[in-house]
């Protein structure tokens, strides 16, 4: 959305401006004369700041059981039920339940540009995106992973996790239902 926002500036500002020899200096002074510099850095700042509380917040679930099914920390989560619940009670994004249906709704990204907050998806059970989790930094992801386990951080260098990733994505801006608006 940022990058839509910013193309159409570039366009607009491009047809508007006089001639120069400098497209950049336009282009900047164009956003200045709008704000809209200042108001990029905010969003800017503001993602990154919920994208931080995301994974602390996900972090106060370690330990909590899997359950196939499961959407709270009462009963135990099943891993997109994990993802949905920490999106909607951190910032506010109502996910849909199943992971493949995250994976749709959310924007591709390349492995290498991952940040924190960022999901991962995986092929655990023979379909692209059956699994879901949260990226934390540094090759860990946070993520519900099976009955009989809990809640708990991975490496996503570890053989099973490395043979068996399937894409990462990010949650756009004013994806999903925001609750927060409500």
């Amino acid at each position: 959305m940022l990058k839509r926002a910013l193309l159409i500036c570039c366009c607009v500002a491009s047809a508007h401006a006089a001639p120069s020899t400098n497209a950049a200096d336009d282009i900047e002074r164009y956003l200045a004369e709008r704000g809209m510099i200042a108001q990029m850095g905010q969003i800017r700042q503001s993602v990154g700041e919920k994208a931080s509380d995301l994974v602390v917040n996900a972090m106060g679930f370690l330990g909590v059981p899997y359950r196939r099914g499961g959407t709270d920390a009462d009963t135990g989560f099943d891993c997109s039920g994990f993802v949905r619940s920490m999106f909607e009670q951190t910032v506010g994004m109502v996910l849909p339940r199943r992971a493949r249906d995250q994976a749709a709704v959310t924007e591709k990204i390349d492995k290498q540009d991952l940040k924190p907050g960022d999901l991962v998806f995986f092929n655990t059970m023979r379909q692209t995106f059956s699994h879901v989790g949260i990226y934390v930094g540094d090759n860990k992801f946070i993520h519900s992973p099976k009955p009989g386990q809990q809640v708990r951080v991975d490496d996503m260098r570890q053989a099973y996790w490395e043979r068996r990733f399937t894409g990462a994505r990010r949650v756009p801006p004013g994806s999903g239902n925001d609750t927060s608006k409500n």
